[in-house]
C-alpha cells in the first residue's frame, strides 16, 4: 500500500529576486556534508549512501535474521525478572529472557529503565550485562537509549534541572549547552550512548499537554536552543547521541489534545516547523524520532514525503529515523491505515523507518524478515537502514574494542559538580511577569523583592512539591512518585523558609489539586487573624506528560481562582507564583495579584530559585518564551498576521494576550534608549544589517536584559507576520550604566516560503523594532 504525496514539489532555495540573495540562502541551505536532493527520493538514490570501509565489511558478512534485529529495539521490561510494569523488585535480568532477544531474536537495541531511575552502578550492571551477551551471541554491542529529557532523568542522584519550556526562558543558549553537556556525562558514566532529547516540536498551543517539553513558539529561538543542546550531547567530554523529536508537525493538533489530528498547510510546515529541525541536523544530530501523530489525515510513520523526501532529501540526514513507542503497532489500532502489523511494517519501513521501538514482543524481527523473503521488501533496503544504525554505533565508538565495555563510574564529588548549570538554569528562567503594589513596610513602589521583617504567609497546591518543580519525565515517566525525588531538594515553601528564616513563614498548605472550599475559608481566617506582611501563593499544575495531560479548559482550575479572590479580600498584598507546564488563563483574578511570578517547571534547583528571586538576592532575568493568552480561547503567537488584530469594534486592538512573548521583569529596569541601523535607510540584498542598540541601567542593582530584535516586512506576496523574531543577546547592564550592544542580521534571513513553495526574500520597505524603538529601511537589489 502507498500513500498519495502529502505535498508538492519543493526547490530549497532563495528565490533569485536579487542578483545575489538567491546564491547567499542556497549556499546557507546546503552547508551539510551530503548533497541535497529535491522532489520525490527514490530508493535507488537512497542506495547511494555507504558507510566506512568497517561499516560495509559488517553489512557484508550479516546474515538477513541480524539484520532485522538491529532495527529491533526492546524495553528493558522485555529482560528483567517479572512482565512488563510489573517487575519485581530489585530489578534484575532474567537471564533465559536475555537470551531469547539477543541470541534467538538478534534484537540491536534496547531502551530506557523498567519504570523508574537507577543509580549508575545498577544502570552499569544492567547493561554490561546485557551487551555481554550481545557480544558473545552476535559479535555486536547493543545500541542503549534512554530519555534523559531535563538532566539524566533515569538516573537516581543526577541534578534535574528545567523543563525546555523554563530553558528557552534564560535565551542563554550557552548555558543550555553547559547543562547538555552535564547530563551527556551523567548519561555516558551510567553506560547510556544515546539520549532522546531535545524535544524540536514549537510550543504554539498552551493546551497540548507537551507544551513543557518544547522551546516555546519562535522558529528561532528553538532553532537555537536545539541546536546547543545538540552541540552539548554530541560534542562535550562525554558524547552522547542527540534524537530530534518529534519529527514532524506533531505539536499542533486542532484538538490541543496529544496524538490526535494535525492540520498543517505545506507553506506553515515549511516556514514553522521545520527550521529547528533543519538547524540541528546541520549541527550533526544523529537520529530523530518520528511523530506519534497524524498530519492532514496521514500518519506520520508512513509518510514517506515527511520521512524522506524532506528528511533524506532537502534536509540531507543521514541518520537513524526511530519510531516513537508502539507506533507501528498503532498504524493498525489507532490509525486504522493497515489492516495487520505486517502491513503496517511494510508501510513504515517503506515511508523510512529505521529502527522500531517495538518495544515488548518479538513480532517485528520475524515479520519483517518474512516480508524480504516474501520479496515485499529488498534486503538493499533493509541494508539501508541497518547500514545507518551501524554507522551510529561506530560514532559512539561502540564498534571499537572494547567499546561496548562501561566507563568509569563518576565520583560523587564530579556528580555534585555537574549540578551547576542547572542550578544555575532554575535562576536564570524565573519570569517576574507583574510587580505592582506597596509593601506596608516599605516605601517602594514595587512588591517585589520583599523586605522588611514581616510575616510571608505561604499557601497554595505547589507550595510544597518537589514533583511540581521536577514536572514529568522525573524519576518516573509521569514525575509523580515521591519516592524516586533525589534527597535533600527543598520544596517552594522549605526553600523559603531557608532563604528568610522560619520565623518569617507562616505556611497553611492545602490537600493537593482538590482542596476544598472549606480550605480556602480556613486560608482566608487565618490571614485575617494574623495580617501577615504579604501572602505568596503556589499556584500551577501537578506532573503530567503525553494524553495524561490533556485537558478541556486551559484556565486555571476554579478552587484555584477561588483561593486568589479569598485572599485578596483579606486586604493583604497578594504574590502569584505559578509552577507549570503551560499558561494556564487567569484572567479573572489577575487584577487581584500585586505580583505575578512563572516559575515554569524549573527542576529540583527551583525551590531555592524561587526564593532567591522573591527575597531579591538574585535580580530576576527570565522572559517568556511564549505569548500568555488571556482568555482560554485566545491563543494567538506574537508573529500572528494583520487581521488577527482586528477588534470586534473594528480597531487594530484585538491583540491583548495576558503578557506578551518575550516579556519580564527585572528589579532594575533597563531601557532602550535608541536604536541605529547603522548601514542607513538603504540596504542591499546579501548585505548584513548592523544594529546598534543604547541600553541604560535606571536602577540600583546591576541586572541582565535580553535585547530582541524583531523585522516587519510592510509589503509581501504572503501576507506578512506582524513581528518576527531576527536577534537576541542577553547582555549584563550595571547599575546605572549605559551600554551600547550591537546586532548582525543577514538580510537572507527576512525571507518567507512563499506562493509556490520558494524561499523568497523581496525588495521593498522593512521596519526594524527593540521594544518600542523603531526604525525603517528599503532593501533593495544590489
Amino acid at each position: 500500500m502507498r500513500f498519495p504525496r502529502l505535498f508538492s514539489f519543493f526547490t530549497p532555495c532563495i528565490k533569485q529576486v536579487a542578483s545575489i540573495a538567491g546564491v547567499v540562502a542556497l549556499m546557507a541551505l546546503t552547508s551539510c556534508t551530503q548533497e541535497r536532493v529535491t522532489g520525490e527520493i527514490s530508493d535507488e538514490q537512497l542506495f547511494l549512501f555507504r558507510g566506512s570501509d568497517r561499516v560495509e565489511q559488517l553489512l557484508q558478512e550479516m546474515p538477513l535474521e541480524d539484520k532485522v534485529g538491529e532495527m529491533t529495539q526492546l524495553t528493558l521490561d522485555m529482560f528483567c525478572v517479572g512482565e512488563p510494569y510489573n517487575l519485581e523488585e530489585p530489578h534484575r535480568l532474567d537471564s533465559l529472557k536475555v537470551r531469547l532477544a539477543l541470541a534467538g531474536a538478534r534484537v540491536g537495541s534496547v531502551l530506557n529503565c523498567g519504570g523508574h531511575a537507577y543509580p549508575p552502578p545498577q544502570w552499569q550492571a544492567l547493561i554490561s550485562e546485557i551487551q555481554k551477551e550481545s557480544m558473545d551471541a552476535k559479535g555486536l554491542p547493543v545500541l542503549y537509549g534512554v530519555d534523559a529529557i531535563h538532566g539524566a532523568t533515569y538516573t537516581s542522584g543526577a541534578a534535574l534541572g528545567p523543563q525546555q519550556i523554563a530553558l528557552a526562558a534564560t535565551w542563554d543558549t550557552a548555558l543550555v549547552r553547559h547543562l547538555a553537556e552535564a547530563t551527556a556525562q551523567e548519561v555516558f558514566h551510567s553506560g547510556i550512548p544515546w539520549n532522546f532529547s531535545p524535544v524540536l516540536d514549537l510550543g504554539r498551543d498552551p493546551r497540548w499537554p507537551r507544551f513543557w517539553e518544547t522551546f516555546g513558539e519562535d522558529v528561532k529561538l528553538t532553532g537555537d536552543m536545539g541546536e546547543a543542546m545538540v552541540r552539548g550531547y554530541q560534542e562535550g567530554p562525554a558524547q552522547v547521541a542527540a534524537t530530534l523529536k518529534h519529527y514532524l508537525g506533531y505539536s499542533t493538533p486542532w484538538s490541543g489534545k496529544d496524538r490526535t489530528p494535525a492540520y498543517v498547510p505545506e507553506r506553515q510546515l515549511r516556514e514553522i516547523f521545520l527550521p529547528p529541525f533543519r538547524q540541528s541536523v546541520e549541527a550533526g544530530a544523529m537520529s530523530v524520532m518520528v511523530n506519534s501523530g497524524e498530519m492532514n489525515g496521514i500518519p506520520t510513520h508512513v509518510n514517506r514525503f515527511a520521512l524522506t523526501d524532506l528528511l533524506r532529501g532537502e534536509l540531507g540526514f543521514e541518520g537513524v529515523a526511530l519510531t516513537d513507542w508502539e507506533d507501528i503497532k498503532y498504524l493498525v489500532s489507532r490509525h486504522k491505515v493497515a489492516a495487520t502489523h505486517k502491513e503496517a511494517i511494510k508501510m513504515a519501513i517503506e515511508a523510512g523507518i529505521d529502527m522500531s521501538m517495538v518495544p515488548q514482543d518479538l513480532e517485528f524481527p520475524k515479520l519483517l524478515q518474512a516480508l524480504v523473503a516474501e520479496g515485499a521488501i529488498s534486503e538493499e533496503r533493509i541494508d539501508l537502514s541497518v547500514r545507518r544504525i551501524l554507522t551510529m554505533k561506530e560514532k559512539l565508538g561502540l564498534l571499537d574494542e572494547g567499546g561496548h565495555q562501561m566507563p568509569d563510574l563518576l565520583s560523587e564529588s564530579e556528580r555534585e559538580g555537574l549540578a551547576g548549570p542547572a542550578t544555575r538554569a532554575a535562576l536564570e528562567c524565573i519570569t517576574v511577569l507583574k510587580n505592582e503594589g506597596q509593601q506596608a513596610e516599605s516605601s517602594d513602589r514595587s512588591l517585589l523583592p520583599l523586605e522588611g521583617t514581616g510575616t510571608i504567609f505561604v499557601t497554595g497546591p505547589t507550595a510544597h512539591s518537589l514533583n511540581a518543580l521536577n514536572g514529568g519525565w522525573s524519576g518516573t515517566w509521569q514525575g509523580t512518585d515521591t519516592l524516586y525525588n533525589n534527597p535533600g531538594r527543598l520544596t517552594a515553601v522549605e526553600a523559603m523558609q531557608a532563604q528568610f528564616g522560619a520565623s518569617r513563614i507562616d505556611f497553611n498548605g492545602v490537600s493537593g489539586m482538590e482542596f476544598s472550599a472549606r480550605e480556602i475559608r480556613d486560608v482566608a481566617q487565618r490571614i485575617k487573624r494574623t495580617r501577615p506582611q504579604v501572602a505568596v501563593l503556589f499556584l500551577g499544575e501537578m506532573p503530567y506528560t503525553e494524553v495524561v495531560g490533556n485537558i478541556g479548559d486551559l484556565r486555571l482550575p476554579d478552587n484555584q481562582l477561588d483561593l486568589v479572590r479569598a485572599v485578596a479580600q483579606t486586604g493583604v498584598p497578594v504574590v502569584g507564583v505559578f509552577i507549570e507546564g503551560r499558561p494556564r488563563t487567569f484572567s479573572q483574578v489577575e487584577p487581584l495579584m500585586d505580583a505575578v511570578v512563572m516559575a515554569y517547571l524549573p527542576g529540583e534547583f527551583g525551590g531555592p530559585a524561587i526564593a532567591q528571586v522573591l527575597s531579591g538576592s538574585f535580580n530576576p532575568c527570565g522572559r517568556l518564551p511564549f505569548t500568555w493568552p488571556k482568555e482560554a480561547s485566545s491563543h494567538v503567537t506574537y508573529d500572528r498576521k494583520h487581521t488577527e488584530n482586528v477588534h470586534s469594534d473594528f480597531s487594530m486592538n484585538a491583540f491583548q494576550p495576558q503578557y506578551e512573548f518575550g516579556h519580564g521583569l527585572s528589579y532594575s529596569p533597563v531601557v532602550t534608549k535608541s536604536m541605529r541601523l547603522v548601514n542607513g535607510d538603504q540596504v542591499a540584498l546579501g548585505d548584513v544589517l548592523e544594529v546598534e542598540v543604547v541600553l541604560e541601567n535606571t536602577g540600583h542593582m546591576n541586572s541582565v536584559e535580553v535585547i530582541m530584535l524583531y523585522s516587519q516586512d510592510r509589503v509581501a506576496s504572503i501576507t506578512p507576520s506582524v513581528d518576527k523574531l531576527r536577534a537576541y543577546k542577553r547582555v549584563a547592564v550595571d547599575a546605572g550604566a549605559t551600554s551600547t550592544i550591537t546586532l548582525n542580521v543577514s538580510s537572507t534571513e527576512l525571507g518567507f516560503v512563499g506562493p509556490s513553495m520558494d524561499y523568497l526574500v523581496e525588495p521593498g520597505r522593512f521596519g526594524l523594532r527593540v521594544k518600542e524603538q523603531i526604525t525603517e529601511f528599503e532593501l533593495t537589489n544590489k
